[in-house]
């Protein structure tokens, strides 16, 4: 069993970088002043999903997992990573129109979808995984369970500061004005496009 001391230094841990904007945090922003926060939510529906496929990794093997999916683990990183510059483009090329958004211009599966995509290409949560839970297991005759509850946590954790953004970000929309989401547009897209470069170039 975990003790509680290591339980509560995982979850400190797990906020602290989840609380950190990253892709996904980006793309639900986006989307929910844009869209609504309704659809930064589906979003985050999708990212959860994702999360968990990628827990299920981690608990079959971590590293182990990692060898085993070989060159398709490179292909999975490269697509995952032309998906960020094409919404890093789409961004930067919005010229403020995210603030004229209507929910009506994408279907709750295509933000789900979205959601899922951009967690589900992107290994590094399978990294972060291994690096973020090996340090709390106190028990290896146990480890899948630890693994589970504490990869579970963090699922959670996420889930929760992702719902957070989503919802400022959906009520910010209420009264951003154009100039200041052409900002946000400006950044979100600098920044989606730099971390798809980065993580095409970043070797494994």
């Amino acid at each position: 069993m975990i003790s509680w001391e290591n339980y509560l230094a995982f979850c400190l841990a797990g906020f602290a970088l989840a609380a950190v904007p990253g892709p996904t945090v980006t793309v639900v922003i986006a989307n929910a002043l844009r869209f609504g926060a309704r659809a930064g939510l589906l979003n985050v529906a999708g990212t959860v999903l994702a999360g968990l496929m990628w827990l299920t990794i981690a608990a079959l093997g971590l590293t182990a997992a990692v060898h085993m999916m070989g060159v398709w683990f490179d292909l999975l990183r490269y697509a995952g990573a032309a998906y960020l510059v094409w919404l890093g483009y789409r961004l930067l090329t919005a010229k403020g129109h995210l603030a004229q958004g209507n929910a009506s211009l994408r279907s709750g599966h295509g933000f789900f979808f979205q959601g899922f995509l951009v967690t589900a290409t992107n290994p590094k949560v399978l990294v972060l995984f291994g690096m973020l839970i090996p340090p709390f297991l106190t028990d290896e005759n146990a480890a899948t369970a630890q693994i589970l509850a504490l990869g579970g946590t963090f699922v959670a954790i996420a889930f929760l500061t992702d719902t957070a953004y989503a919802l400022m970000a959906g009520r910010a929309g209420e009264w951003l004005s154009r100039s200041r989401i052409r900002a946000v547009e400006i950044a979100s897209g600098t920044f989606l496009a730099v971390a798809g470069v980065w993580m095409a170039l970043k070797g494994r």
